[in-house]
């Protein structure tokens, strides 16, 4: 077994424990809990790791409150947030403090300050902001190679290089452009669209439909690796349950690509491991 193979079965395993714990967390005490709040297009996930940063609890919501990585409906995600944040109290029987967020890469001066007042406001002591492929690589635990977030709005890159990223970039396109194709080719309205794309037994039957925006999607990782020794490309993000997704992009990039066994929950898991107890400045 080769070391990425490790690699991927812990994220898997780690994703495995997370789905458990959405549905029967785990009541144990635990000195503190870290907290992982990722403010996505079409759903809103807050993940809980223990002291030992196993997955204790979660809940996620789909929402319309941010389109295209930007909050759209500030009240709204503070209401979303906080209503979760209080559902797992409420599961966990403790106060759950301190909590990491995430934003695509390179929209920190644009809205990272939204998304922090977001999670301020629904109660939580932030502790760190971070970009959404940098998050998820704390999970994938990747060396070298391209971590692509393709998100409900946008898709996410960043580049690593011996563990350190050396490179992000985000452009728009994402599960909501996928429901809009969705929606145009079986007359579906946008909801009905998104409901459809999410069903898998869809998925082979949608993956021609949805070719040609996946190639798009290929053609911004093809532009954003271009001058960079990417070898591997690991896809995560809700987006990227799309069964089939990932054998068009390694076609158009012409590099293996590969996605753990449920790329939804690989960011929010990594928000959560970025959390710590200090607060941000």
């Amino acid at each position: 077994m080769s070391k990425k193979e490790i690699t991927f079965d812990s994220c898997n395993q780690l994703v495995s424990q997370f789905e458990a714990v959405v549905k029967n967390p785990v009541r144990e005490r635990s000195s503190v809990y870290y907290t992982g709040v990722d403010l996505g297009t079409a759903c809103v996930v807050v993940a809980v790791l223990d002291e030992n940063f196993r997955p204790v609890a979660g809940a996620y919501r789909y929402a319309d409150v941010v389109r295209d990585g930007m909050v759209v409906d500030y009240i709204g995600a503070i209401r979303i947030v906080r209503e979760l944040k209080a559902e797992l109290e409420e599961k966990l029987d403790t106060e759950l403090l301190y909590a990491a967020a995430a934003i695509p890469p390179g929209t920190d001066s644009l809205d990272g300050g939204a998304i922090k007042n977001v999670v301020q406001g629904a109660g939580f002591e932030i502790t760190a902001l971070l970009d959404e492929p940098t998050a998820a690589n704390a999970v994938l635990k990747i060396q070298n190679g391209a971590v692509v977030d393709i998100g409900g709005g946008t898709t996410g890159i960043s580049i690593l290089k011996d563990g350190k990223v050396v490179y992000v970039a985000d452009e728009p396109t994402g599960g909501t452009h996928f429901s809009l194709v969705v929606s145009g080719a079986y007359n579906l309205s946008f909801s009905e669209a998104e409901l459809y794309k999410r069903k898998e037994e869809n998925h082979k039957e949608l993956l021609p439909v949805l070719k040609p925006v996946i190639e798009k999607v290929a053609s911004i990782i093809n532009r954003h690796i271009k001058g960079y020794d990417v070898d591997e490309i690991y896809l995560v993000g809700g987006t990227c349950c799309l069964a089939g997704i990932e054998t068009i992009i390694e076609k158009q990039t012409g590099i293996h690509t590969r996605k753990p066994d449920n790329p939804m929950f690989v960011t929010p898991l990594g928000i959560a491991f970025s959390c710590t107890q200090e607060e941000m400045d």
